[in-house]
This record gives structure tokens, sequence and C-alpha cells, in this order.
């Protein structure tokens, strides 16, 4: 059999310690970082793309499923069904090339976004509304903005994470 990704589940913030514990016993990981830059300027300026989880690449059927249930930082394999949930490689390499190309444009920047910026919400329960950048939430990643609801003239004030809205695409003339 060939080894596949997998998705580990680590403790909150922990997920570069568990990333070192995995690669200390001599597996492929893949850990998902991107540069941010915060409010605090002492906060973290490297930060999980996905917190709490992390890619690891083994062959399963050679090593066994038990070998990772008791690593420190780590709660265990992500599975469905009681088996592990094999991560297909074509979403790997494509995640790989989006998170270069986000540090490579300078990281995750939030300071684009200006008051009164038409935005569109792409994730989350309001996923497709469109809304005004109010504005960014101090000390966080988080942002208000001023959701277009169903009454003409009236938004509502709504917090997200910044990562969830991005500015709306105007329409191709």
């Amino acid at each position: 059999m060939s080894a596949n990704w997998y998705t580990f589940h680590s403790h909150p913030h922990k997920e570069d310690l568990l990333n070192q514990q995995i690669q200390t016993r001599g597996y492929e990981t893949y850990y998902p970082t991107i540069r941010v830059q915060p409010v605090n300027p002492r906060a973290r300026k490297i930060q999980a793309y996905f917190p709490v989880y992390l890619f690891l690449r083994v062959d399963l059927e050679a090593i066994g499923v038990s070998v990772f249930q008791w690593i420190p930082y780590g709660t265990g394999l992500v599975c469905f069904g009681g088996e592990p949930a094999v991560v297909p490689d074509p979403f790997i390499q494509t995640l790989r090339k989006h998170v270069a190309e986000i540090n490579l444009s300078g990281g995750k920047l939030f300071e684009s976004f200006h008051p009164g910026d038409e935005i569109t919400v792409n994730s989350g329960p309001f996923e497709g509304y469109v809304g005004i950048f109010n504005v960014r939430l101090p000390g966080s990643e988080r942002v208000q903005i001023l959701l277009k609801m169903l009454s003409r003239g009236r938004e509502i004030p709504v917090e997200l994470y910044a990562g969830q809205i991005s500015r709306k695409k105007r329409p191709a003339r």
C-alpha cells in the first residue's frame, strides 16, 4: 500500500509542537502557516492556516493507527465512521500553492478594508450575503460589517472573522 495524507487534530495553539513531535518520529507532515500582521505588536506573526489541524503523510496499513493515539499535543487522526479520513493529494498541492501565494503577497492583511467598502461574505452562516465594511475590532482578527438584509435601507451589524470576507467583485463589462 502507498502513503496517504491524513488530518491530525492537535490541542489548541499546540500545532507547532505536535508538528515537531511527528517529524521527530520520522513522518512527513504539512503544517500550513501564514504570516499575519496583528494589531498588537507582541502577538504572534505566524499563525496556523487551519487552527488545531495539520496534515500527516503515512502508510497507515503498514504502521497502524495506534501509533498516533498517544503523541503529545495531539488528540488523534480525524476520522469519519471510525476510519481515518484520507486527504487527496491534489488538495494538499493546491493548499501549498494557496498558502505560498498568501505569504508571498505579504501575508494576511486586513488593513486593506476601509469603512464603507462593499464586501461579500465567503463562508459561515452569512455566506453569499453582501455587506459594508464597518470596522476592524481592536486586538483581534475580527471585523464588524453592516449586513444588507431583507429590509431596504437597513443594515444589521455582524461580527465575523476577517478571513470570512472579501472585497465585492465588480461585474465584468
